[in-house]
């Protein structure tokens, strides 16, 4: 004879009563580790592992560094999808020298517990950007967050994964690799493709997307490489890649990430000279 579990109250025939299902379902939703055990019975490990669901540490932090440059329309936004990502975060706004009021929206934010918010008086590129907000990360893992909105928080559980599960020290989320989705427009694209393969050559790395924004660092690994770091615009994606590349042992995975690629006119800011520049960092460093 065959038997079989129910909830309590339930029998074949009967479902339980809604006072119970309704204190599963609260249960569910308020305890990640129930959540969590009860979602890898239903659905087994590997769907599990494939839709990012597992248990974080209680005292996990992620700190979240934010290079901003005239994104009044965008960051109030940004704020609150990571803020909704599932992940508690040190959010680090780092204002270079906005001029559009974004700076003035800053100084509105400053008793907001989870964020800090940092300035340049005057307008000194990404790389500086995030130089800056990388040396006031005390989180668990430091990732890079661009403001415009092109890149989604919802995939932090993601990217974070490797490095809470599998023992990475670093991720880069890939907009290129199976799963990923809206890649970028073909005139990017191709360039992307050829920067990643240069860079592969003198890394050793077989990355499908060097350029991405979305980089997962153990801190400790952000805190050995972040003090060499000199690049003030956008070299700093392969001055990164190729000092990641020098560290003996290191453990560096893709996940596929959602991209929403914008264009000039609504507000992006790379342009082909620092595709050049990109192509001169990967040798220089």
């Amino acid at each position: 004879m065959s038997t079989s579990s129910q909830s309590p109250g339930a029998t074949e025939s009967t479902p339980a009563p809604i006072g119970q299902v309704r204190e599963l379902l609260e249960s569910l939703c308020e305890n990640e580790e129930i959540r969590v055990e009860f979602l890898t019975h239903l659905l087994g490990r590997a769907a599990c592992r494939q839709l990012a669901i597992y248990r974080l540490p209680d005292d996990f932090v992620l700190s979240v560094v934010v290079p901003v440059y005239n994104e009044v329309e965008t960051l109030p936004k940004l704020i609150a999808a990571i803020r909704e990502s599932g992940v508690a975060c040190e959010i680090i706004l780092v204002d270079d020298g906005s001029t559009d009021g974004t700076r003035e929206m800053l100084d509105g934010w400053r008793n907001q517990s989870d964020l800090k918010i940092l300035f340049h008086e005057q307008n000194q590129g990404k790389g500086a950007a995030l130089r800056t907000g990388f040396c006031q990360a005390t989180g668990d893992a430091v990732i890079i967050q661009d403001a415009d909105l092109e890149y989604s928080p919802d995939d932090y559980r993601a990217l974070l994964q490797p490095i809470v599960m599998e023992g990475a020290d670093v991720v880069y989320g890939s907009r290129f690799i199976p799963g990923s989705r809206n890649v970028p427009r073909l005139r990017h694209y191709l360039p992307n493709k050829i920067l990643t393969w240069w860079s592969n050559l003198f890394t050793n790395f077989l990355l499908t997307d060097m350029e991405t924004c979305y980089k997962v660092f153990r801190r400790d690994i952000i805190q050995q490489i972040g003090p060499t770091l000199k690049e003030r615009r956008f070299g700093i994606e392969p001055e990164l890649t190729a000092k990641l590349s020098r560290i003996k042992g290191l453990k560096l995975r893709e996940v596929p990430i959602r991209y929403f690629p914008r264009t000039y006119s609504e507000g992006k800011k790379i342009g082909w000279r620092d595709g050049f520049r990109a192509l001169w960092c990967v040798i220089r460093y």
